[in-house]
């Protein structure tokens, strides 16, 4: 992958060259500041359980633009390329079965500092070290059914989004609150 750096003002022009797809490279945009971008995924167990209302409204009330949504199926190929450092460890295989037995809620959000913010906001992998207040401090038990996945970089956000989206499914849309929300 060939990741370019950019930094775009805060104007209607920021998401206009988000995602350039070629057959030979996949350019992606570095968003930095209000224009960075995570990808966060509400899991089989998550959904089953019906906490996806619930994760949305965590996202929004903490201020971060939902750029992209979508119910989806994944095969296994799809996560086993998404997870790929973790194919080594004894649990992958246990992982990807988990996550293909139902229906996944992939998305993409946009804010300041949206990846170090959202991991906070999820809590730590296993739930016994999850704070309360955090997503898998209030809604999990046991790693196994940890309900929700979160980029845990930027440069992992670009890739998981290039996995799951398409460049024509993520959305640019003025937010009319951003003024409330950043000075």
């Amino acid at each position: 992958m060939i990741v370019k750096k950019k930094q775009l003002s805060h104007t209607r022009d920021r998401c206009s060259e988000m995602f350039c797809f070629t057959w030979l490279a996949i350019v992606v945009w570095r968003w930095t500041g209000v224009n960075e971008h995570s990808f966060i995924a509400v899991k089989p167990d998550g959904v089953h359980r019906r906490l996806v209302g619930e994760i949305i409204q965590r996202f929004e009330k903490k201020g971060f633009r939902l750029v992209g949504m979508k119910l989806v199926q994944a095969s296994e190929d799809l996560l086993r390329e998404h997870y790929r450092d973790l194919r080594d460890k004894p649990f992958f295989n246990g992982l990807v079965r988990n996550m293909s037995s139902g229906p996944i809620v992939a998305m993409v959000w946009q804010g300041l500092d949206v990846v170090k913010m959202s991991r906070k906001m999820l809590g730590e992998t296993n739930p016994a070290d999850s704070l309360p207040g955090t997503i898998r401090g209030d809604y999990c038990l046991e790693v196994g059914r940890n309900v929700i996945h979160g980029s845990d970089s930027v440069e992992s956000a670009q890739r998981e989004i290039s996995l799951w989206f398409r460049q024509n499914e993520l959305q640019c849309w003025e937010d009319s609150s951003g003024h409330w929300i950043y000075e």
